[in-house]
């Protein structure tokens, strides 16, 4: 599993922007008042080839008496405790004040790996002011600048030297992985009772029943199936407890280690933004997808096609998903589950011939041309498969940065239309070749 890195600091310090310039992408709320950021924000990113969480987290502020900011502190405190490693952010402007004292005497008690950053250093003199950090005993101060970009290398450096040891896979046999995920309440657990025939979660309705990731092996004919029982993933704004914190990142950490994602929607409710939001996260991981609709018996069955329109217009980004109607109570669909996600599982196995690949591309590019950018225009020199599970492509072209991202998707279309892959993300790679590639024994050259 990916290492989990998570930004710490008081309040207004820079931590979102921080974490925006890691991330590459502004996906934190960043604005320039205390408390903005009120929630976690996740981003898997790549740290000098370690893939790592990272973590955003709200301004901590150790001794304050409202109940918002004691919220925000076990949030913090929960996500501190199930980290590998701290970026504890201070404010170089502001200098070393008690709030900083204080949090660090917080981290110095867990016993975690700490990469102290100096934020907002612009000059000289306020670089060669971060000297004072050095009194937090958080080793050296490193001198940073999130909106600016400076020293962000010479701290990803420092943080790859305290991440964990890189650790292989663990070893789950050939069992097709299907994780059973969604928001809590919708029935998660009971579904998971209906697939094996028997009670092997406890199931209750109080939302976030199950805190953990649970595995259960299950035989579809003559094929061993793992299923992975998850906790509910809330609203960021309702996440207020160390538990519901825990049930959260063992869920994102579930849908990594799966093959396919059957994520589960509650039909009283149609479509939540919730719900999108979770399958941006398994679209996002490239696993294969299932979306299942469930208490179906609870719902009006003439707004079927409303709810089919309404999945259509609200996760086109996963179009390719199999939609299933069920119901874990009366046993509704549910025979359909395991068949339908191993489904999606056989379609991300596809291995497809390298020259199969390169004609339907070079076909689809001359059919419909790259636009230009300026002056310039995407060429495709040559693209084949380069693994599957999942199915990844690479595009040899001449400038990656030419690929416009409905041009990318245009290019996916067309793979899903000739080849099929439904129910699983597919991965596009655009790479700079040198000179016109030529096929060597099946390789580039």
């Amino acid at each position: 599993m990916n290492p989990i890195v998570t930004i710490v600091g008081r309040p207004n310090v820079g931590k979102s922007t921080l974490f925006n310039r890691i991330a590459g992408a502004p996906i934190a709320i960043v604005e320039d008042l205390p408390g903005t950021t009120r929630d976690r924000i996740f981003a898997d990113v790549e740290m000098l080839d370690r893939e790592v969480t990272l973590i955003d987290t709200g301004g901590m502020e150790p001794e304050s008496p409202s109940d918002m900011s004691k919220k925000i502190r076990q949030q913090i405190e929960a996500a501190i405790a199930e980290s590998d490693t701290i970026i504890f952010v201070v404010d170089a402007r502001d200098g070393l004040i008690a709030a900083d004292r204080e949090i660090a005497d917080i981290l110095r008690k867990l016993g975690k790996p700490v990469v102290l950053a100096a934020n907002k250093v612009e000059t000289e003199k306020l670089k060669e002011s971060c000297a004072e950090f050095y009194q937090l005993g958080m080793g050296d101060p490193l001198p940073v600048s999130g909106h600016h970009g400076k020293g962000i290398n010479e701290l990803l450096e420092a943080l790859v030297k305290v991440l964990p040891p890189a650790e292989a896979a663990p070893e789950e046999g050939n069992r097709p992985k299907l994780a059973i995920v969604g928001r809590p309440n919708v029935g998660k657990s009971m579904l998971l009772n209906a697939l094996v025939g028997k009670e092997r979660v406890i199931v209750d309705p109080t939302a976030g029943t199950t805190r953990d990731a649970t595995d259960t092996i299950v035989k579809y004919k003559d094929q061993e199936v793992l299923l992975i029982d998850t906790a509910g993933i809330r609203k960021r704004s309702k996440a207020g407890t160390g538990l519901e914190y825990y049930g959260l990142v063992r869920t994102l950490r579930a849908i990594n280690r799966c093959d396919v994602a059957l994520l589960i929607m509650d039909a009283t409710e149609f479509i939540t933004a919730q719900d999108t939001h979770i399958a941006g996260y398994i679209k996002e991981a490239c696993k294969g997808i299932v979306l299942i609709v469930n208490k179906w018996d609870l719902a009006d069955r003439d707004q079927q096609d409303a709810f089919v329109a309404l999945v259509d217009k609200r996760m086109k980004f996963v179009a390719h998903a199999p939609l299933l109607f069920t119901s874990a109570l009366t046993g509704l669909g549910v025979k359909n589950v395991i068949p339908i996600g191993l489904e999606a599982w056989s379609e991300r196995q596809k291995q497809l011939p390298d020259d199969v690949i390169d004609k339907l591309v070079q076909d689809a590019v001359a059919a419909h041309a790259p636009p230009p950018r300026g002056t310039k225009r995407l060429v495709v020199f040559r693209a084949y498969q380069a693994g599957n599970n999942p199915p990844s492509f690479i595009f040899m072209v001449n400038d990656p940065r030419l690929v416009h991202f409905s041009y990318e998707r245009y290019l996916e279309n067309r793979l899903r239309q000739t080849f099929g892959f439904s129910g699983t993300s597919l991965k596009l790679q655009f790479k700079k070749a040198g000179k016109r590639p030529t096929k060597s024994g099946g390789k580039i050259s």
